[in-house]
């Protein structure tokens, strides 16, 4: 399923924010790093009904991507 557009926006700015959180890192830093990865193309096209997801849960996603290197991401 595909949301609003709107549900999505805002799902991204809470994933986002908790993510910073988690990380210890800044909201800059954050949206750089989510928008590259695979978890924001998911989200975005309604893989899985990961927008569904509690922010919690996407952040810790987002940190183990981050963690493994899988994406358009880049560690180091």
């Amino acid at each position: 399923m595909i949301a609003n557009r709107t549900l999505i926006a805002h799902k991204c700015d809470d994933v986002i924010r908790a993510y910073a959180e988690l990380a210890g890192i800044s909201l800059r830093g954050a949206f750089d790093i989510f928008y590259k990865s695979n978890l924001y193309t998911e989200i975005t096209n309604g893989i899985s009904d990961m927008h569904c997801r509690s922010d919690g849960y996407l952040a810790e996603e987002l940190r183990l991507e981050v963690k493994n290197g899988h994406g358009r991401l880049h560690c180091g």
